[in-house]
């Protein structure tokens, strides 16, 4: 099936997480039911992503394939609830992947024991720790993935990371405080004040954003405080279930080098080297090689039958 044409049929569900319900995609190909359930891949996006930027052309092409797929929004984003917006923060956002995968489980047409997880850039930091912890889950995905904070802080310039820590600071005094966040854009030129600003960041994230859409790209600040000390790719040594990790080769956002590094430990890891840039395997040329090659993980290791 061509990325792009024929979506895949979907219904809108919801599932609480913490003090909000996130909103979630649905896919459930024909012949699941409670008396032949199947597996599910549970799937949410990156660094202040919404499921309507590209998601839904990989759920279109797992679902084509007859597995189903629960596509969610975090809380505070998209169309899921939860006070303030755009507040992204990394324990919430795990919590809302275990939220998620327990949703999934509890759903009737679906096997609790046949769950996958697949996560991109920012996400697939949260697929690795999911999977780790959980040793239910039956395969896990990770494409272009962050994996180390500390490398991905040290892409930006010592002005544009100044910068960033100053907004940073205000944010969380603001919180404090009582007050609204204090935002910074998830992207932008070089040399802006932003979370990403290689040379490929604002023209990789608006092809992602369907024709005439328009989402907040902006996040409490507070965020850039976290991701230095944040590194889920420690935790692929304790991935015991088969792992399928894309790396870009030319990746300016989440550093191919540490990432290989990382989850080269994991003891059933398939590592694709794409030489590509951070952006480039969600459309194109790159997303049918991308997409072709999970569905052939997917049939090897969590075969519908």
């Amino acid at each position: 099936m061509p990325p792009d044409q024929t979506p895949a049929p979907r219904t809108d569900v919801t599932f609480a997480s913490g003090d909000a319900q996130c909103a979630a995609w649905l896919y459930l190909p024909a012949g699941y039911s409670p008396a032949a359930p199947g597996p599910i891949i549970v799937m949410a996006h990156g660094l202040g992503g919404v499921r309507e930027e590209r998601l839904d052309a990989f759920a279109d092409r797992f679902s084509a394939a007859s597995y189903a797929c629960l596509v969610f929004d975090y809380r505070y984003f998209g169309a899921s609830g939860g006070e303030p917006r755009q507040l992204l923060d990394v324990a919430s956002q795990r919590a809302d992947w275990k939220a998620a995968v327990s949703y999934a489980r509890s759903l009737p047409e679906i096997d609790p024991d046949r769950v996958v997880v697949w996560g991109t850039s920012f996400s697939s930091g949260h697929t690795i720790v999911t999977a780790a912890d959980d040793k239910r889950i039956v395969a896990a995905m990770a494409q272009c993935p962050f994996t180390d904070g500390l490398a991905s802080g040290l892409t930006m310039s010592p002005l544009v990371s100044a910068k960033v820590t100053a907004r940073a600071v205000r944010d969380v005094i603001a919180s404090r405080l009582g007050k609204g966040p204090v935002m910074i854009p998830t992207y932008g030129a070089p040399g802006s004040t932003a979370l990403m600003t290689s040379p490929d960041a604002a023209a990789g994230v608006q092809a992602l954003i369907p024709e005439g859409a328009s989402y907040p790209k902006d996040v409490a600040a507070r965020i850039a405080l976290q991701i230095p000390r944040e590194f889920p790719g420690r935790k692929a040594k304790d991935v015991t279930c088969p792992l399928h990790v894309v790396i870009c080769e030319r990746d300016t956002v989440a550093p191919p080098k540490p990432t290989q590094k990382h989850v080269a430990k994991a003891p059933n890891a398939e590592i694709k080297l794409y030489d590509a840039g951070h952006f480039d395997i969600y459309v194109g040329d790159w997303f049918e090689r991308n997409v072709t090659e999970q569905l052939d993980f997917l049939t090897r290791t969590v075969p519908l039958a």
